[in-house]
């Protein structure tokens, strides 16, 4: 999947002479963290909530507050952005971003194309929501369960089909190498039953060990 896919489109952006009462009102009243800075529709700069502390007054200053503001309403984006900005294109994958904002320890990726036009913004939240929605942790409908599987050909595959055939619907899948034991592949998988107990016995009968095991909550006056 790519990020325009899960990034957000209506990205608050602010012009290089905003001032710096404005934008620290803005973060606080929309709660982000994050304001790109533009010209004629293109990133020019980031301003982060990190450059507005950076940039207000110390608790031991010897100025007053009229003071302190009058030198703040001064400053503008442009005299505390970062010029020099991680972006990535509309058709990055998800996982390839996630792997920039670790390695470079980065808070957020505006979204780019055609010459740096701004189109989006991949951030920390918009991450965490993709792999609520892929792991399908908000389907509350559903069984989870988790096994160890032999790491070969084959055997994620047949695991998947006894699934099915004891009447299971497959919801999502995650399966990654296990990565303290060799030879071994974890598989997390989400599904729909009838009975659930029902199928994870067939499955425990079948020779399968249930690592965990989370039945769908109960309906509200059933």
């Amino acid at each position: 999947m790519y990020v325009d896919r899960i990034m957000s489109r209506d990205v608050l952006q602010v012009a290089e002479d905003a001032r710096v009462t404005q934008l620290a009102a803005l973060m606080r009243d929309r709660h982000i963290r994050h304001l790109p800075v533009v010209r004629d529709g293109c990133l020019v700069g980031l301003v982060t909530s990190h450059d507005l502390e950076r940039v207000a007054p110390s608790p031991v200053t010897t100025l007053s507050v009229g003071e302190a503001n009058y030198l703040l309403g001064k400053l503008t984006a442009a005299k505390i952005m970062r010029a020099q900005v991680m972006t990535c294109a509309p058709e990055t994958l998800v996982e390839e971003a996630a792997r920039v904002l670790r390695e470079k320890k980065i808070g957020c990726l505006p979204v780019v194309e055609n010459g740096g036009k701004l189109v989006g913004i991949v951030t920390h939240e918009d991450l965490l929501d993709f792999f609520l929605d892929i792991t399908g942790c908000l389907m509350a409908d559903t069984t989870r369960i988790a096994v160890h599987l032999p790491d070969a050909i084959g055997q994620l595959g047949r695991f998947l089909t006894a699934i099915n055939d004891a009447g299971g619907y497959i919801a999502t899948v995650v399966s990654p190498v296990h990565p303290d034991k060799t030879g071994l592949r974890i598989a997390v998988v989400r599904y729909r039953a009838d009975d659930p107990r029902a199928l994870n016995q067939r499955l425990r009968d079948l020779g399968y060990e249930l690592l965990t095991e989370m039945l769908p909550a109960p309906v509200a006056g059933a």
